[in-house]
């Protein structure tokens, strides 16, 4: 799940918002690295699809809002 704050609970991980990186953190394994899980097949056809937002203007670092 996409969350532009920061703030749901659970496990998450960051990546920049280049248009190719979530692209490269998934072929390269990173992203299901980080959060130590197998990505889902369905979040793998989003990905593919360019449905994943990866741009926001909300929230910002922890404690710095």
């Amino acid at each position: 799940m996409f969350d532009p704050s920061g703030r749901l609970p659970g496990r998450g991980a960051y990546v920049c918002q280049g248009p190719d990186c979530l692209a490269l953190a998934i072929k390269k394994g990173a992203l299901a690295r980080a959060l130590e899980i197998p990505l889902p097949t369905a979040f793998l056809e989003i990905a593919r699809s360019g449905a994943v937002p990866t741009n926001t203007t909300e929230g910002g670092a922890r404690g710095q809002e």
